[in-house]
């Protein structure tokens, strides 16, 4: 489906579906998200990441993960290793990278290559040495030999078994911590969604899968239960600024 085809749809949709999810926060309720779209066209694409870069900066994602990794006493003598799973424009990585410097060498991945071409462009503008390559994280297992695994604003385009899955692997492939940053599924998250995304961003894309993205996220509790059933110990699940949670999990 072309970016040209759904973008009519979704702005039709748009009012339902205010009203629907404001009513219906109790539970998930997942709709396909524009981003997710193989049709979408190549720089619709681009600009939603670009879109999507002001968001992550407010959000203060960043700064949440570089608390949990900073009292992991990474050092230029003895560095991590870190990878960004579904790393998207690889806002949270090179945000990374310019807080740990050379204590933590950071990589990301993701299955689109349009968002991995737009991040080792955003790598090369920034001249930081973070390594970006396409990567099915769903499919396959993560590579190996990483200190830290870091996800963010992903975990809501899962179902929960591979919602499950997706931690298993990660822990799998974390020697010392995973860490998870997504949205809480909330009615004041919806609102600062719907009008955050249309501050940040002049992208009908992001216009649109804001809020739904909202109305598929898990609450931090049900974060927490996937997380038990994946196996995951010494588990922390906090809140914070905007209306996101921070999933914490020792693997040592």
């Amino acid at each position: 489906m072309a970016f040209g085809e759904t973008r009519p749809s979704a702005r039709r949709s748009a009012p339902a579906l205010r009203e629907a999810t404001i009513v219906a926060l109790g539970g998930r309720e997942r709709r396909p998200e524009l981003m997710d779209q193989p049709g979408l066209d190549p720089a619709e694409h681009a600009r939603a990441l670009r879109g999507l870069r002001r968001v992550n900066w407010l959000s203060g994602t960043p700064s949440a993960f570089w608390g949990c990794i900073r009292a992991l006493n990474p050092s230029a003598d003895s560095p991590l290793r870190m990878l960004d799973v579904a790393c998207g424009g690889g806002d949270n990585a090179l945000a990374l990278a310019r807080r740990a410097e050379r204590a933590v060498k950071i990589a990301g991945c993701d299955i689109s290559p349009v968002a991995v071409a737009c991040a080792r462009r955003a790598a090369d503008r920034a001249g930081a040495a973070v390594r970006f390559f396409e990567h099915d994280a769903l499919r396959d297992p993560l590579p190996e030999g990483y200190d830290v695994v870091t996800c963010s604003l992903f975990l809501h385009h899962l179902d929960e078994e591979q919602a499950v899955g997706l931690l298993r692997r990660m822990a799998a492939a974390a020697r010392r911590l995973v860490l998870v940053d997504d949205l809480v599924r909330s009615r004041a998250g919806y609102v600062l969604a719907w009008v955050g995304c249309r501050v940040l961003s002049r992208s009908p894309v992001v216009h649109y899968d804001g809020p739904v993205s909202v109305a598929a996220a898990f609450r931090p509790d049900e974060a927490a239960a996937l997380a038990a059933r994946a196996g995951l110990r010494d588990v922390s699940v906090v809140r914070h600024w905007p209306q996101r949670f921070l999933l914490s999990a020792r693997t040592s």
